[in-house]
């Protein structure tokens, strides 16, 4: 199940983009045998998630997405997840700079953002390289491409 919180209005986000990201989570759960999960997701402006990126990584600027998971562990049975919160103004601009839809940009962010609840990063080489693989696995099987 995902809980979802629109808390900006700079960025028109149809229900159509909100829906794909809905599927986006329930899709990369799904992959991960963990149907079922609970995410709760929030949907930001650029103050907000400034604030947020300094308060709990220090860092002093906005982000496209962060992620609370509950646990430290990687979940091994459905369980309540936490937390994906993504800016839509800084979506909005990626989407542009990359040349593709917001509902592919907010898309990707929302899987990024659940690969990380589920305890995977991207610190080394070989961890980026299997997150950005099933990254691109959940997106191109919803046929959510650039």
């Amino acid at each position: 199940m995902v809980d979802i919180e629109v808390r900006q209005d700079e960025v028109a986000l149809d229900s159509s983009v909100l829906r794909a990201m809905e599927l986006s989570i329930e899709t990369c759960l799904e992959t991960q045998g963990l149907k079922g999960s609970e995410v709760s997701l929030s949907i930001v402006d650029d103050r907000e998630m400034h604030e947020l990126n300094l308060q709990y990584r220090g860092v002093d600027r906005t982000t496209d997405v962060l992620s609370f998971p509950l646990e430290e562990d990687r979940p091994k049975e459905p369980c309540l997840l936490g937390d994906i919160i993504v800016s839509a103004p800084k979506a909005k601009q990626q989407a542009e700079e990359y040349g593709h839809s917001l509902m592919r940009e907010m898309s990707f962010l929302v899987v990024h953002g659940t690969l990380h609840l589920l305890g995977y990063d991207h610190m080394t080489p070989e961890e980026d390289e299997e997150m950005q693989r099933l990254q691109e696995e959940v997106l191109a099987g919803l046929g959510i491409t650039r």
